[in-house]
């Protein structure tokens, strides 16, 4: 997923400084549904190749602000969905293939389906051995455990390609030594990271920036190595 490589610039002035290209940005943007606010003046910059965590309460807009994120830049993201949204029926293989559906015709999309390519295959089947799916590559998806078909949304978006990684919730589902293998995927995978965490002390290990949110709003935009217990219990008090 690394495209390309990342340029440093000099400090800009506005909500964080960064040494950083910015690749992500917003200005005091407010985001409703339905007529209500799900963000409230939200500002920040997010700079290529930084690995970003979002943390906060559940309903704080953790999941709004990823998907407005998404559409800044939708052709260099790639996105893993909280629930995996993968085709039971198929192989892992096909699973991680769609990743790049919409790079190639209905037709070439059908006989891969039917038969898969030597390219494909070849390409796939490094992604499925860098996450340890080797063995089950042309295994039903539905047939594999939580963490086996976690590791396949990752294989899917790492297919994808792009040099901005987005995960709503990645580990919600498993235990804690499967949830840091997961992680530490993400974070080695991706140029630029971002991710919606519930679990803190993930958040705080393996990421090197920590965005709160709390009350629809922006509650604190901070290095992970400056973020205090006061911080954290302000947050979700």
């Amino acid at each position: 997923m690394k495209d390309r490589p990342c340029h440093h610039n000099h400090p800009h002035h506005g909500h964080r400084p960064s040494l950083r290209t910015p690749v992500l940005s917003l200005d005091q943007e407010t985001i409703a549904y339905d007529g209500c606010i799900a963000l409230n003046d939200i500002s920040l910059q997010i700079g290529c190749g930084e690995k970003v965590a979002l943390i906060g309460p559940s309903g704080a807009g953790k999941t709004t602000l990823l998907r407005r994120l998404y559409q800044l830049r939708p052709g260099e993201c790639a996105f893993i969905h909280q629930q995996y949204a993968l085709v039971p029926q198929l192989s892992v293989f096909h699973n991680i293939y769609m990743g790049r559906l919409d790079h190639h015709s209905t037709l070439h999309n059908l006989r891969t389906l039917i038969r898969p390519g030597l390219r494909e295959r070849e390409e796939i089947t490094v992604i499925a051995e860098s996450l340890g799916l080797a063995e089950k590559i042309w295994t039903r998806t539905g047939a594999l455990s939580g963490g086996q078909q976690q590791r396949v949304a990752i294989g899917r978006a790492l297919y994808r390609g792009g040099s901005i990684l987005m995960a709503d919730e990645p580990v919600s589902s498993l235990d804690m030594v499967q949830g840091r293998e997961i992680i530490q995927l993400i974070v080695d995978i991706g140029q630029t990271v971002i991710s919606s965490l519930h679990l803190v002390e993930l958040s705080l290990e393996y990421f090197d920036r920590i965005i709160g949110l709390a009350r629809q709003q922006l509650a604190f935009d901070l290095p992970a190595g400056q973020v205090s217990q006061a911080d954290l219990d302000e947050l979700y008090g």
